[in-house]
């Protein structure tokens, strides 16, 4: 799964504000994400999120 900084996804939970829209704000072998509602970030294993991930709502730019 391709990765980039400022993607937004739908996880398949929704967090408990309410919102399951995120924004990828860190790539590497942990994927930090923010919550579009209430902007707290979390941390998840890469693995953890590409499991959690239902859909890309918007791809982010080119990092480099």
């Amino acid at each position: 799964m391709e990765i980039k900084i400022g993607d937004v996804v739908r996880l398949k939970k929704k967090h408990p504000c309410g919102s399951d829209q995120w924004q990828v704000i860190r790539v590497g072998a942990d994927i930090g994400i923010r919550c579009q509602k209430c902007h707290r970030r979390v941390l998840l294993a890469r693995g953890v999120f590409e499991r959690r991930a239902k859909v890309f709502l918007s791809r982010g730019s080119e990092a480099f």
